[in-house]
């Protein structure tokens, strides 16, 4: 367990990419070919399917099939990936405050990237 400042390191938004239009996360990733290192560890949800051609050290939840229940084990990593990936879904929440992600924005699209960016800083500094 880490201490309360490398817990603050880690709640910091650091990069951004959007696309035009409504698009998923996983299309995006894949289109912009986001540098992230292969040894760091990427933890998903099960919209990214395929994920691990494009970055061997990910993490997805195991799915059941219709035929295929999942074991206690599978159904255990799973609990334990999803209390994993809490903090990044709790930073989603806390940038859908600001109304940016979460409404449609109808301001100019060039300016897009530079106003998330501004609530991202905003959102860092509040951290502090």
């Amino acid at each position: 367990m880490g201490t309360q400042a490398d817990d603050k390191l880690q709640q910091k938004i650091i990069a951004t990419q959007f696309g035009k239009g409504r698009q998923h996360d996983f299309k995006l990733f894949k289109s912009h070919h986001f540098p992230v290192k292969q040894d760091k560890q990427i933890l998903v949800d099960s919209g990214y399917t395929g994920i691990q051609h494009y970055h061997a050290n990910s993490k997805m939840p195991h799915k059941r099939r219709k035929l295929k229940p999942l074991t206690q084990e599978q159904k255990q990593e799973n609990r334990q990936l999803t209390s994993d990936r809490v903090l990044s879904e709790n930073i989603n929440a806390r940038v859908k405050r600001f109304k940016i992600i979460a409404d449609r924005d109808r301001n100019r699209r060039k300016r897009f990237g530079l106003r998330f960016n501004l609530i991202a800083g905003i959102y860092n500094f509040e951290l502090e």
